[in-house]
């Protein structure tokens, strides 16, 4: 008999996909994969990564394949459809949770935790605890390991599912038992170990707070990810984030520019160490770290490929050398457009954060040197809403764009980076949408991606170079 949470529902079926043309339609359920129950989606994906497989489907009664068997109403139909199809080839189901599975909240009480900082009366979905090793693979979200059972260490090295990505914060078991308010937490060095021994990619972050987990610390825990190399393969160094809405919440301090450099100088060592013996740098401060500190941001060879961007490793060096590249390839195509005679002058407004600002004034600069016909204000906009300590584009919400923003000339459109954005919508952290801002500021919002040929387009209201 088939267990209730191995079924599973499914709400879409590509067009012209394999599922579509055996009759599979959305409302049906998903039983059962070459006759295994299917626990979550690591067992889908690995289940039907083969070239022939039987899957058992039961049929949503009222679908139009089941109405034309004339069945009785409460009479459930299980079909068994044997499939040939390229070991690659994507089924086109959609379940109704991207995991198959609910998802699993976190455990821990960290004293850094961003989630425990939110004011009240936000959307539910933001005040919950993720820490599902799930999404670590499926969405790169970094995990503490703390909520996964052997059973979880197991099928991780069953299916080799990677990278993994680890918040480690530091590998002082003691304390990080104290930060992250978990009796636990220092046990999980045992599953990384599994981890590395099973051939894992990993990668790891420290969220570092002043006085805590830093100075002699963070040297401890920057030298010991030393056993865990090669499958170890970055490590990001980010500050934490402080809020205005911490009360009854652990005293933290915010770093100033002098800890900073002493962040950078103590990273920069351990990355010459590692590079000299081992041919990568390993561990990596966040954008954050320089900027405060008011230091050059690394050349390009020292973030190893970039595998960090999503923890803003690298950001601001990758997105400058792709405007200056960029700017070059204009400049040397001989065509001259981009200062063409008679071109219709062009004003924008570029919104940003306050730590990024300085960075993306200089490249407007740089930007409107070769389009002279181009004017870009670059906006910082402070964060009143979570307090002015947080200064990273992608925690401005919209009543902050507009409060700011209001009654200005902002040109012929207003420029945002995606990451102001929820994932794949036009919807901003305190549920404002773009329409919404639009028809209140009175302009055309234009939402900028994250490399550098997409800023100077959308600067320059360019389609192409």
């Amino acid at each position: 008999m088939t267990k209730k949470g191995s079924i599973h529902k499914i709400i879409q079926v590509a067009p012209g996909s394999i599922a579509e043309e055996y009759g599979i339609e959305p409302g049906d359920s998903l039983l059962s994969v070459n006759g295994n129950e299917i626990e979550d989606v690591f067992d889908y994906r690995y289940l039907t990564r083969v070239e022939e497989l039987t899957l058992v489907i039961r049929k949503e009664k009222h679908s139009e394949e089941f109405l034309a068997m004339n069945l009785p109403e409460d009479e459930p139909e299980d079909w068994e459809l044997e499939i040939e199809k390229d070991a690659s080839e994507d089924l086109g189901l959609e379940f109704g949770s991207g995991l198959m599975d609910e998802y699993r909240s976190c455990r821990n009480r960290c004293i850094f935790c961003f989630v425990d900082q939110m004011p009240a009366g936000m959307r539910e979905t933001l005040y919950f605890h993720d820490d599902d090793a799930r999404l670590s693979f499926l969405q790169g979200n970094y995990i503490t390991l703390t909520n996964m059972s052997d059973h979880d260490i197991d099928r991780i090295i069953r299916y080799h599912l990677e990278p993994i990505n680890i918040s480690f914060h530091t590998m002082n078991p003691k304390l990080r038992c104290q930060m992250l308010h978990n009796r636990f937490a220092g046990d999980i060095f045992g599953k990384v170990k599994r981890l590395k021994e099973a051939g894992i990619e990993l990668n790891g972050q420290i969220v570092l707070c002043r006085g805590i987990n830093d100075r002699d610390e963070l040297d401890y825990s920057l030298k010991e990810f030393e056993q865990y190399l090669p499958q170890l393969r970055s490590v990001s160094v980010v500050p934490v984030g402080l809020t205005k809405y911490r009360e009854h919440l652990p005293k933290l301090e915010s770093f100033d520019r002098a800890s900073a450099c002493e962040v950078i100088d103590l990273i920069e060592r351990w990355q010459n160490y590692y590079m000299e013996r081992y041919g990568i740098h390993l561990v990596h401060a966040s954008d954050e770290w320089y900027l405060l500190a008011g230091r050059e941001m690394p050349a390009a060879e020292r973030y190893d490929g970039y595998l960090q961007l999503e923890n803003g490793v690298g950001m601001i060096r990758l997105l400058t050398d792709q405007v200056r590249e960029t700017l070059d390839q204009v400049k040397g195509s001989g065509s001259l457009q981009h200062s063409r005679p008679g071109r219709r002058k062009r004003h924008v407004t570029i919104a940003t954060g306050m730590l990024a600002g300085p960075v993306l004034k200089q490249l407007a600069g740089e930007i409107m040197d070769v389009f002279p016909d181009v004017t870009a204000d670059v906006t910082p906009i402070r964060n009143d809403f979570f307090g002015e300590k947080i200064t990273v584009s992608g925690l401005i919400t919209g009543q902050d764009l507009v409060k700011q923003l209001q009654g200005k000339d902002l040109g012929d459109n207003l420029l945002i980076p995606v990451n102001m954005l929820r994932s794949n919508e036009k919807v901003l952290l305190d549920d404002m949408t773009v329409s919404q801002i639009e028809e209140t500021l009175q302009t055309k919002i234009v939402i900028v991606e994250s490399d550098g040929r997409s800023l100077v387009r959308a600067i320059t209201g360019a389609a192409s170079f």
